[in-house]
């Protein structure tokens, strides 16, 4: 059925010609009347949800649920797209819905250039925007990414210590690096990127660590150079990394000030360091002693599902949000009561 579908593609790919693209596709069967937007996002760190001024095109979805974009105004090289619907109303009150919570949220990130032939088919449990068929090898990269993230959330899951931890952010780093890199596509690295060195992500204090040594950051920036050299994101990566390395020579500096002012100050030093001994060992102590963290109002709602005995997959239905949502919010939730089962949650 695949193949079949690809052989569809291609010639339908033949027949609008070589710089025309279509990108179609079924939501659902009762979406009738449903606005779907195609969206341009070509600064990588706005990837995890919709912005207004990223999107290019709407459409209305017929009485199947069907849709389909079409035209010549796309770039000649690879670019991040996104295929995005939602329950809101263009015209709802309260300004952009792009904003607000809005049901019954759908959507996916594919690479995309002028001339592609993609193909969102409808899936047998009636999941739309799941699958991808194309004509670009690389159009389901950043699935197929998504889906290692689940992956690696499910591991972080079963570590319990320290040693652990540091050995799975090892694994997980080199495995999307090499993933990313045997790609072949830039643009997949940067979506791995931005996973990686979120500094609002658990993975930023190792990704900080990693770049100071592993080579890998500079070959990225010249694999973007070399294929996407006019691209805004390749400066914007150029940038960061530059940045990053400014800051990490600060540190390097400051750190030998530090060995310096020891050596002329002996007896000064010592001191320092007994004091520093000292309120590290407080802090231990009282960090021992603190109340658990402070639930987010998202974890309040997902504590109080588990404490009811609803499943993930209920839990993910009645709060609008994806299974790996969930997984994540239960994560953190177990991490800031300092519990590690759904039965003590029940017990609290």
């Amino acid at each position: 059925m695949r193949i079949l579908s690809i052989v569809l593609l291609f010639f339908l790919g033949i027949a609008q010609g070589i710089s025309q693209y279509i990108f179609s596709g079924e939501i659902s069967r009762t979406a009738e009347n449903r606005t779907v937007y195609l969206s341009l996002v070509e600064n990588y760190r706005k990837s995890s949800r919709v912005y207004a001024d990223q999107i290019l095109k709407e459409t209305q979805a017929d009485a199947d649920g069907y849709f389909k974009f079409e035209g010549d105004n796309l770039s000649e090289q690879n670019r991040i797209y996104r295929i995005h619907t939602d329950g809101c109303e263009d015209n709802a009150e309260g300004g952009s819905h792009f904003l607000k919570h809005c049901p019954d949220t759908q959507s996916v990130l594919f690479i995309a250039k002028k001339g592609d032939t993609i193909l969102f088919p409808l899936l047998e449990n009636n999941q739309p925007l799941c699958e991808i068929n194309s004509t670009n090898k690389n159009a389901d990269l950043l699935l197929e990414i998504d889906y290692l993230k689940e992956q690696m959330i499910l591991d972080f899951m079963e570590y319990n210590s320290k040693a652990n931890e540091l050995l799975t952010f090892q694994k997980w780093f080199k495995i999307f690096q090499e993933y990313g890199e045997e790609s072949g596509e830039p643009l997949a690295e940067l979506f791995i990127y931005d996973f990686l060195s979120d500094r609002a992500s658990e993975t930023y204090p190792y990704y900080v660590v990693d770049a100071k040594t592993n080579p890998y950051y500079s070959q990225l920036a010249e694999r973007l150079e070399s294929q996407y050299p006019n691209a805004t994101f390749t400066q914007q990566y150029l940038n960061e990394i530059a940045a990053d390395r400014l800051l990490q020579n600060q540190e390097t500096s400051k750190a030998d000030s530090k060995i310096l002012m020891y050596l002329v100050y002996g007896v000064l030093a010592i001191m320092l360091l007994q004091a520093v001994f000292f309120s590290i060992k407080f802090i231990r102590t009282k960090k021992r002693t603190k109340t658990p963290e402070k639930l987010t109002n998202q974890e309040q709602k997902v504590f109080n599902a588990i404490r009811k005995g609803k499943t993930n997959k209920e839990i993910a239905s009645e709060l609008f949000i994806s299974l790996s949502t969930v997984k994540t919010h239960i994560n953190n939730i177990y991490k800031k009561l300092r519990v590690n089962s759904r039965q003590e949650i029940k017990k609290m």
